[in-house]
């Protein structure tokens, strides 16, 4: 999946105690300003955080005939040891 190019804004006209709130919540979180502008304005718009898209990072979920019949074994009850 092809990634989508970041789109960047420029805002001007901050009030002080704004910036200074914005700039407050950064050093709590030691995050960048960047970084908790972006999760505010997401949950103002949406409500929430995005759902994160790990398949560029992690790979696929490629299927494996060998490793699901290792799992399935695992599953099998042995009665004997059960009684």
């Amino acid at each position: 999946m092809k990634r989508q190019a970041a789109i960047q804004y420029t805002i001007r006209g901050i009030p002080p105690e704004v910036d200074r709130v914005l700039r407050q919540k950064a050093a709590r979180r030691k995050q960048s300003l960047n970084r908790v502008i972006l999760e505010e304005l997401t949950v103002a718009a949406i409500g929430g955080q995005p759902r994160a898209d790990f398949s560029d990072l992690a790979g696929g979920w490629t299927p494996d005939p060998a490793f699901d019949e290792i799992l399935a074994a695992q599953r099998r009850i042995d009665r004997d040891k059960w009684k």
